[in-house]
């Protein structure tokens, strides 16, 4: 079903008033998850999903999480990614799953050996669930997420109504860190990733999923931008995001949400009649003046330091040496695990301890890639390898999912700077399976207000 104008900017006024009343009172994102959860639940119960409801509540949990994790709202701190399974199984019992699909069953079997390894090789002093749950919840939830995403057929409409369950929790993160840090002068004094405008929680994760958000609001504007309000609204959502994902100072999600940008308006922009592709070519035009007033704006009042971070400085404007901010370090450690562990890996959580040893460095991994060789060895690669060439081959016959690399190229890039510790990349993965019905006549490509 289409979401109404009205319908739209009622909800996004209900989560610009909920970001101000979590601020105000934190406790209140406790509550806000569990009506979330309850609701959620009852939804896909009252519609036995049929219409991918499912999709819409994980994608809703998605946008929530990191907000979830700053304000200590979340039940557990991987509340997101149960969530996320929790859905994901429901529409899976409702709706059932492609035979194809087994595939990812053969992916989560994959990343059980080092399972066993890892209970020889952990240290007695480790907590052998929580270094487990750590590292594994993000590749079994996009694995159950595949089983059930594996060319699930969704119409366009369905897919609109996805990314608006993504965006409206992100408004709401929005908000709060527009209060949590009003004057950015006196928080931003060197080129480093920035707690302070990322309120107080992983600058990395924070631009994680507004990255996420900037791509959900541009497609809002080309696609699902109704009326000139819900037009205006979007171009300010995605302007605000944009600045707020700028001033965290952790460069990988605002550089992946401009990467899927770029890759979602060139595979539209093919499928565009000559009349409609005029019409984007001065949209983008618009949409590079925008990004570069956005980018000005941010430079002014971080004093230039943004624009030394982006050219890897430090405050002084002296080149750092590390262009990964010491990430190649770990890796580094990584690689040479598996070189010494090739089979089986160390066990999972074990990279952590081996790191130690080695280099006296205790860091959990930022790469997802290095984590799965060193942890779990040629298993590791074989994982690996699914996940890459699944949704590849699905292109071909499948290219009326504009948003199918989009989608894998926001998990791929993500997983190399912020692993999975966010239950975004695994999700977003999975989307890329999808098998999207497209109807001519469909008015979601051609809107008079936008295309």
């Amino acid at each position: 079903m289409e979401l109404k104008s009205t319908s739209y900017i009622s909800l996004v006024i209900l989560h610009v008033i909920l970001g101000f009343v979590i601020y105000i009172i934190p406790a209140i994102s406790l509550v806000y998850v569990l009506l979330t959860l309850i609701f959620g639940v009852f939804y896909i119960l009252k519609t036995r999903n049929q219409n991918n409801e499912v999709l819409y509540m994980a994608a809703y949990m998605v946008g929530l999480e990191v907000l979830l994790r700053m304000t200590r709202g979340a039940i557990s701190y991987e509340l997101g990614k149960y969530a996320v399974i929790l859905f994901m199984v429901m529409g899976m019992f409702y709706s059932g799953i492609k035979k194809g699909s087994f595939t990812y069953l053969i992916f989560i079997l994959l990343l059980l050996p080092a399972v066993l390894v890892s209970t020889e090789t952990l240290s007695y002093d480790t907590n052998f669930r929580k270094a487990v749950v750590f590292n594994l919840l993000g590749p079994i939830c996009l694995g159950i997420s595949a089983l059930y995403c594996y060319q699930k057929e969704v119409t366009y409409q369905q897919l609109l109504n996805l990314l608006t369950s993504f965006g409206l929790p992100i408004i709401c993160l929005i908000i709060y860190l527009s209060l949590y840090t009003p004057n950015l002068q006196e928080v931003i004094t060197s080129t480093g990733s920035n707690f302070a405008t990322s309120g107080g929680f992983g600058p990395n994760q924070v631009a994680t999923i507004l990255g996420l958000g900037m791509f959900v609001f541009f497609v809002q504007i080309l696609l699902n931008s109704p009326s000139k309000l819900v037009l205006y609204t979007n171009i300010f959502l995605l302007l605000a995001c944009s600045y707020r994902g700028i001033i965290t100072f952790s460069r990988g999600g605002v550089i992946v949400g401009i990467i899927m940008i770029l890759l979602f308006s060139y595979f539209l922009f093919k499928k565009l009649n000559s009349r409609a592709k005029n019409k984007m070519i001065i949209l983008m035009v618009s949409a590079v003046i925008l990004g570069f007033s956005v980018w000005t704006y941010s430079s002014l009042q971080t004093g230039g330091l943004i624009d030394k971070r982006y050219a890897n400085q430090n405050a002084a404007g002296v080149e750092k040496e590390s262009l990964l901010t010491g990430r190649e370090k770990l890796m580094e450690t990584e690689f040479q695990m598996f070189l010494e562990n090739p089979i089986l890996g160390v066990g999972v959580g074990k990279n952590k301890e081996e790191r130690l040893e080695m280099t006296g460095i205790e860091a959990a991994t930022h790469n997802e890639i290095t984590r799965l060789l060193a942890e779990h060895g040629m298993f590791g690669i074989a994982a690996l390898l699914i996940l890459i060439f699944v949704p590849l081959s699905l292109y071909p016959t499948n290219r009326e999912n504009l948003f199918l690399l989009s989608f894998f190229f926001f998990w791929a890039l993500t997983i190399n700077h912020a692993a999975m510790r966010l239950a975004a990349p695994a999700f977003v993965y999975a989307l890329s399976l999808l098998k999207v019905t497209f109807d001519e006549k469909d008015p979601t490509l051609h809107r008079e207000q936008t295309l």
